[in-house]
């Protein structure tokens, strides 16, 4: 009752306005206690004076508007320095209430709301105590109790259900508490006040307009310290507003998810991440770990691989930490990156170093760590069997009908093989179309039964889609045993392949087992090959000539670059070894190439321009690129092309007529001439010179060493030099070495001879040495 008595004694207009102010001014303030909570370390200060300022003006104007509202009959006045220290109290008050509330403590939100309950009652009392009037004060020690009481307690759960969760919490729970405190302080601890007057007033005092100006220019004033905090929030409001809108299109625009986790709970998440777990529910307020169980092994100064549970099931996830320890409530961003492509990806990438990207069999590393493991010391097998496979004819599917034809026979040969397999045995390819398989044996004839299968396999005709034909190959196989044929396994490779080549010559079989003695050649002449390839590098090759003169004059016609190779030790290897060793490998098109630029270099320092001959191999010729080479030689050398003289054989003419026409006709366009080199040993020699305009005729020597035995080599060296004469085409005889044999070409009108009697080939002419030593 003296409650409600009291609110007689008030003007009800002021008390409105100072409820309208402790409303906004409250609804501020637990504003800002959100803000302060989330302040960065280095503005929480600032915030905090900020908040303190705003709110300590809220209660004192609240109370102060209060205090002008009340009419107790009397003459009013107001005690200036305690009226200015209990705004100053008000101040600091609820800047100490607004820095405990926001601390990180268990209960530092109510212990906070009380100590803002104290400074509320504080600054009201201290009001009161300047509150002067012509009567006597008299205090209801009760009712000051109580009205503590209303302050501490709401004050209390205004804060904590300010930063609470669940029913009664938010904003609007808490600013109808700190109304309330505010409003029930005021009231009860004015019930609590009664004013005895020193004399009857005629009337009630304080109601003039005075008073009433009073109030409202304390109001304007505590509005615009209120007003000033306000527009500090919305701006920095704004401000943040514009920050999470940076973030947010910083998440978005990241292919990973991306999670912000605040106290616990996830904050921000971008639709990577929501793409990610294939959840339509609500990802903001969840605690990551739902998805994320074992999310505790995430640390800041390293990335780490977990395990999502998403909508479809478990995902492989790569996890980086970054914690943000600049606000008062440290947040943690996470980057979460699907590891499912990559993982994919390292599994093909690992498939292809170890599998054929062609076939998908095992490629030479595979096969290299299988036969490692089977052939070691604590191997359980008594034996593995090597099969070195080639496919034979594959060069002619490939050049028949495209790479693409060839790939496929490759593809559909390679799938054969594979199902053709039984449990324990291997098979690779090494490339191309070499293949490798191996079996723990017993004895041969495991081998054998597996070399059936795959003969089965490799055999069968291929229907070829593209071309709409049927292809097939042949195989040839080599077999060496482990640990019978070779203890180490790169032995064991080289023996099986010894095997190989002598299956891919044999017309009896197609699969061989290595036999030392019979594969004694072919090592000798692998080891030759290495050794020639050597030779090149460190230039052990040399050219030697041999003088070419007119059998009717004598004259120096020209020279005959004839290769050489001198091993650094000192001994000799002869043509006719390296040769077709240089052939059969392929070397012969880098040898060619040098022979033909070292001898039209060399020829181009001469003092006098004798033409120079060059042989040239069948395989040379096959290549489309020989026209191009020697025009190009020519001009680099500087050496005139009428005199180059290019040899070449009839087996080479044979071999692919149309081709080597071709290239030949090219060639004479270039200016170069043409030479049949050993003239008479070929298949057909009459339609050979049918076929071609030669520039000259090399007799071979054999029909000259062949000359004193009989009538027969001298009718046909007499017929040959007929045939020149008939066709117009000059003839050089090869192999003269006694002065009878020259004494018969004079007579019979040879053109040219060559030979050990005219003069042995030499690093350098003779007679061309002599000029040089004249001229020099």
């Amino acid at each position: 009752m003296r409650f409600l008595s009291c609110l007689q004694d008030h003007n009800l207009p002021l008390v409105g306005l100072a409820a309208w102010f402790c409303l906004v001014g409250s609804m501020i303030t637990i504003r800002l206690l959100g803000r302060i909570r989330d302040a960065e370390r280095g503005t929480r200060i600032a915030w905090v004076f900020l908040s303190g300022a705003a709110t300590g003006a809220t209660i004192w104007c609240t109370h102060f508007i209060a205090m002008i509202a009340y009419q107790p009959g009397v003459e009013v006045a107001y005690e200036p320095r305690l009226t200015g220290l209990s705004l100053l109290l008000a101040i600091l008050g609820s800047a100490a209430a607004l820095h405990v509330a926001t601390r990180r403590w268990r209960l530092s939100a109510a212990l906070g709301g009380a100590l803002f309950g104290v400074a509320v009652a504080v600054m009201h009392y201290t009001g009161m105590q300047a509150f002067v009037v012509d009567g006597i004060a008299r205090w209801s020690p009760g009712d000051v109790v109580v009205s503590a009481l209303f302050a501490v307690v709401p004050g209390a759960l205004a804060f904590d259900r300010a930063q609470g969760r669940g029913r009664c919490s938010g904003h609007w729970w808490a600013t109808a508490l700190m109304v309330a405190s505010i409003v029930l302080l005021h009231f009860t601890g004015m019930s609590a006040l009664t004013i005895v007057p020193f004399a009857p007033a005629a009337g009630h005092v304080g109601s003039s307009a005075a008073t009433i100006v009073m109030a409202i220019a304390v109001a304007g004033v505590g509005m615009l310290v209120i007003g000033t905090g306000l527009a500090t929030y919305i701006l920095d409001a704004q401000a943040r507003a514009d920050t999470r809108r940076r973030l947010t299109e910083l998440l978005e625009g990241n292919v990973d998810g991306m999670v912000i986790v605040q106290d616990d709970v996830v904050t921000a998440a971008n639709a990577a991440f929501a793409t990610l777990i294939g959840d339509d529910a609500a990802v903001i307020g969840q605690r990551l770990t739902r998805w994320i169980a074992d999310l505790a092994a995430a640390r800041p100064d390293r990335l780490a691989q977990l395990t999502l549970t998403a909508a479809d099931g478990d995902i492989p996830i790569e996890v980086a930490v970054r914690v943000d320890r600049r606000r008062s409530r440290p947040q943690t961003i996470y980057s979460i990156r699907d590891l499912r492509a990559r993982i994919a990806q390292e599994r093909r990438i690992a498939h292809l170093a170890r599998n054929d990207s062609l076939t998908g069999l095992p490629n030479r590393t595979s096969f290299l760590e299988w036969m490692t493991r089977q052939t070691a010391p604590d191997s359980p097998h008594r034996a593995v069997a090597l099969l070195s496979i080639d496919l034979d004819r594959f060069k002619e599917v490939n050049d028949m009908h495209g790479h693409a034809a060839g790939d496929q026979l490759l593809t559909r040969i390679a799938g054969r093989m594979r199902a053709a397999l039984l449990p324990g045995e291997f098979i690779a390819r090494l490339g191309g179309d070499e293949f490798v398989a191996a079996v723990p044996v017993a004895g041969p004839d495991d081998a054998a039964r597996l070399i059936d299968r795959l003969r089965d396999a490799i055999t069968a005709p291929v229907l070829l889609e593209q071309e709409g034909v049927e292809a097939s190959c042949g195989m040839s196989i080599g077999v060496a045993l482990w640990p019978r044929d070779a203890t180490e396994l790169s032995t064991l490779i080289n023996n099986a392949d010894l095997a190989m080549y002598r299956a891919k010559g044999s017309i009896a079989t197609d699969a061989c087992f290595y036999e030392e003695e019979m594969d004694k050649t072919v090592r000798l002449r692998r080891r030759m090959v290495k050794e020639l390839r050597a030779a090149i590098d460190h230039g052990e090759l040399s050219l030697h000539w041999q003088v070419q003169e007119s059998v009717g004059t004598g004259d120096v016609t020209g020279y005959e670059a004839l290769l050489r190779w001198t091993r650094a030790d000192g001994s000799s290897v002869s043509p006719a070894t390296f040769i077709p060793l240089a052939e059969q490998s392929g070397l012969i098109l880098t040898i060619g190439e040098w022979v033909l630029r070292t001898a039209c270099a060399t020829a181009a320092a001469w003092p006098v321009p004798h033409r120079i001959a060059v042989n040239l191999s069948p395989v040379q010729l096959g290549h489309v690129d020989l026209p191009r080479l020697v025009q190009q030689v020519l001009l680099e050398t500087g050496l005139p092309p009428a005199r180059l003289e290019l040899e070449i054989t009839e087996t080479a003419m044979i071999t692919d007529p149309v081709r080597t026409i071709h290239v030949l006709r090219q060639l004479k366009a270039i200016g170069v001439s043409i030479a049949m080199d050993d003239f008479g040993t070929g298949y057909s020699s009459l339609s050979t010179l049918r076929s071609f305009p030669f520039d000259k005729i090399k007799l071979d020597r054999s029909f000259m060493s062949e000359l004193n035995g009989g009538p027969q080599s001298a009718a046909i060296i007499r017929a040959v030099l007929a045939l020149g004469e008939s066709l117009d085409i000059p003839v050089l005889a090869e192999g003269v070495e006694t002065p009878g044999q020259l004494d018969f070409l004079r007579e019979q009108g040879c053109d040219e001879a060559q030979g050990y009697l005219l003069g042995r080939p030499g690093p350098l002419p003779a007679r061309t040495a002599e000029r040089l030593r004249l001229t020099g």
